[in-house]
């Protein structure tokens, strides 16, 4: 599968886990309702530190299916992309290093 391109077309996984897909589809749907649950301290004025701590959660929530979805990426996309060489290796490797970037700030 080629990097995503920059003319706004959606790219699609070259494979995904069928397992890991409904286990991140888990992880999403508790997410959603952690992300309820703060909404509703917020809206009753509950104790500052036990927010924070809910967000703490869900960012630790969040960057675990992230790295699931980075590990999807690498062992079937950017596999693809190198096993093809040439242009597709690179442009790949260009595209790991800017979601790395991005990941990390």
């Amino acid at each position: 599968m080629s990097p995503s391109s920059e003319s706004g077309t959606p790219q699609h996984a070259a494979a995904v886990d069928p397992d890991i897909k409904a286990k991140n589809l888990a992880r999403l749907r508790r997410i959603e309702g952690q992300v309820r649950g703060l909404h509703r301290m917020v809206e009753e004025d509950r104790y500052c530190p036990d927010i924070l701590v809910q967000v703490a959660s869900v960012r630790e929530a969040l960057l675990g299916v992230g790295r699931e979805v980075m590990r999807n990426h690498l062992d079937h996309c950017a596999a693809e992309a190198q096993a093809e060489g040439g242009e597709a290796a690179t442009a790949m490797r260009d595209e790991l290093l800017d979601l790395i970037f991005r990941y990390l700030k």
